[in-house]
């Protein structure tokens, strides 16, 4: 059983096997981000650090639909779920960025949540039929698939990427710092 750290985060194992270890960094990275943006308002969650336009909220969306496009649209082969599917992305390309300033938190936070419940379940199934080895079913254009090890190493980049934003934002909105 991990520990629990000051902030809620789940430790990652010392001694773990590569799904445990991918996992739960996973898991860590997530539990980050969770903190990085709890108990804000919505306008705190819409408020950008200039020069950019980036907010907390915007990260939150567009995990989101990383969570859903890696884990549902490539690893599960499933069509992509509502509201990915109806944006037109050449017209909008930033738009999960830029809608989720319409979103109140609570639509925010429990939409991430459900994105990451739908994605450890695919991750979950995929690794339990062909370990960290299965690869998607989608292809890129040269014919190349990612493996669901290849996703969950990119997932923790995509989080901690992103988490390197959230701690800038959050403490420019409230001065809250951390790791």
């Amino acid at each position: 059983m991990a520990s629990i750290d000051e902030h809620g985060r789940p430790e990652p194992l010392l001694t773990g096997d590569e799904w445990e270890t991918l996992t739960a960094f996973l898991d860590w990275q997530r539990a980050t981000f969770s903190w990085k943006t709890s108990g804000l308002s919505a306008a705190q969650l819409a408020q950008p650090l200039h020069p950019t336009a980036m907010t907390l909220g915007g990260l939150m969306k567009h995990l989101v639909y990383v969570e859903d496009e890696w884990f549902g649209h490539w690893l599960g082969d499933e069509p992509r779920r509502e509201p990915w599917a109806s944006v037109d992305w050449t017209e909008t390309p930033n738009w999960e960025f830029e809608s989720a300033a319409y979103d109140a938190p609570e639509a925010l936070k429990a939409m991430w949540e459900q994105a990451i419940a739908r994605a450890r379940a695919a991750a979950e199934a995929a690794y339990a039929a062909n370990g960290l080895e299965q690869v998607t079913p989608r292809t890129w254009s040269d014919g190349a698939a990612p493996s669901l090890r290849w996703i969950l190493a990119h997932m923790i980049e995509e989080y901690a990427r992103h988490n390197g934003h959230a701690d800038l934002l959050r403490e420019a909105i409230d001065g809250q710092v951390g790791e």
